[in-house]
């Protein structure tokens, strides 16, 4: 199951904690794989901040795992994994819609699964388009684009950026060259996001693929996105993706790439922001990337430049940056920030991945990637602060002793602070931070930052 951990009381010197609130509702509590949720990505209206999107890899519409052929498990072929849900009360209850497309939820087995259309919890649309929602998903709000360009007056955009293959495996049915793209959906309020908006999926617009330069060899991976959503920038409405595009065999060049879109998301335009380097054991690729930008629209990329764990366990990756200053017409050069240690102790001999706790472990190879936010006024973006706070999941202490980080990146790049001073620690496997830094709850920022000891 999906939960959402509620943070109240920001007026208060230190955290006042509330309780976990189930996301995924329109899951089963039963039938493996259906009731598995993963990778969850969340957003919050600046503009509008009662509203709230998250998705996950949900395989709530997949056939259970004792229909048919087992070993199949956990995926069907054809069915969407981008699971979408949304709060209407600032994350306190959560809706996940039913949506029309292509479903094996009702394969309990033993039969064979035979898939249909049907109800679905993922994506509308991909199905009428000839392609699969392939979860990795990325949420992020932005303005709406209108007559006169983009405003808040126009009401508010959803953008949800997934991973997407295609639905037919015959080249002439093809809708994009190659075996996994980056797709964006878009789904527009009046001027907010509602219950009855997000319960028609004719209000969602058709997928866009976004990723350009496909070819038969490429495969994305890894995607992030974000809308310019401070008026004050110069560039305001601009959405911008991240990924990492792998090309040809497996271990070859995989460079970071950012997509932009100027129009709300009907066409795109890519750029290489990293060499194409696989250069193993130090720089063993770049992944695991977060995006956004500040109140005077300087886009900020950060990523993990990863080291092998085939030589080095646990791998010492760094945290890396490039930036835009003209709206992602170019970027600058990549710069290390700071060194970290991956929570990577062992590798699954037959998946050949990081995992926690030995063969068939949970895979954490991108615990310790950045996630990044920004401090940067939005919806006006008059009174910002740009402060930039970083957080990631780090080893260096040890095999069981894995620490959630948090970095204060502001003009000085201030000083590492542990973030995990909880009453009782979980022990953390991959972070997304959910702390979006608008005006609404700016303080989280300083009450996080304060009460940690520097180590």
């Amino acid at each position: 199951m999906l939960y959402a951990h509620l943070t109240l009381g920001l007026a208060a010197p230190a955290f006042a904690q509330g309780g976990d609130t189930l996301v995924s509702v329109g899951s089963p509590v039963s039938h493996f794989s259906q009731n598995k949720q993963n990778e969850p990505t969340v957003a919050v209206d600046a503009n509008h901040p009662n509203v709230v999107a998250a998705g996950a890899n949900d395989n709530i519409d997949m056939e259970a795992c004792n229909a048919g052929d087992p070993t199949t498990c956990p995926f069907t072929q054809g069915v969407g994994s981008s699971g979408v849900y949304f709060s209407f009360d600032r994350g306190q209850t959560w809706t996940q819609p039913t949506y029309t497309g292509w479903t094996a939820r009702d394969c309990l087995g033993p039969e064979k699964c035979t898939p249909h259309v049907g109800p679905i919890g993922t994506l509308p649309k991909y199905f009428e388009n000839g392609l699969v929602s392939d979860g990795d998903p990325a949420v992020a709000f932005g303005p709406r684009p209108g007559p006169n360009g983009f405003s808040w007056d126009n009401g508010s955009r959803l953008y949800y950026a997934n991973l997407t293959a295609n639905f037919s495996g015959e080249r002439g049915e093809q809708a994009f060259r190659g075996f996994e793209a980056v797709a964006v959906s878009r789904i527009d309020g009046d001027p907010e996001l509602t219950p009855e908006i997000v319960a028609d999926q004719n209000n969602w617009l058709p997928p866009v693929i976004a990723s350009q330069r496909q070819s038969s060899t490429t495969f994305a991976d890894k995607e992030q996105i974000w809308a310019d959503n401070a008026e004050s920038s110069p560039f305001f409405g601009n959405v911008y993706v991240c990924f990492a595009q792998f090309r040809g065999q497996q271990g070859a060049a995989a460079p970071l790439t950012v997509i932009r879109s100027t129009d709300g998301g009907d066409t795109w335009e890519q750029k290489q922001v990293t060499p194409a380097h696989n250069v193993p054991p130090t720089m063993w690729g770049q992944s695991g990337c977060t995006i956004r930008t500040d109140s005077i629209g300087v886009v900020y990329v950060f990523y993990e430049q990863l080291q092998s764990p085939f030589r080095f366990l646990p791998p010492h990756g760094a945290h890396m940056l490039v930036q835009s200053f003209d709206g992602g017409r170019s970027f600058t050069r990549p710069r290390e920030l700071f060194r970290i240690t991956d929570p990577c102790f062992f590798i699954d001999p037959v998946i050949g991945r990081c995992v926690m706790d030995g063969i068939a472990g949970a895979r954490n190879d991108l615990a310790g990637a950045p996630n990044v936010d920004i401090a940067n006024g939005a919806p006006t973006g008059d009174d910002a602060t740009d402060e930039i706070v970083d957080t990631w999941v780090d080893g260096r202490d040890g095999l069981n002793n894995e620490r959630v980080m948090l970095e204060p990146l502001d003009r000085w790049w201030g000083d590492l602070v542990r973030a995990d001073d909880d009453p009782e620690p979980r022990r953390p496997r991959v972070l997304y931070c959910t702390c979006p830094l608008s005006r609404w709850n700016r303080s989280l920022y300083r009450l996080q930052r304060v009460p940690y000891p520097v180590p």
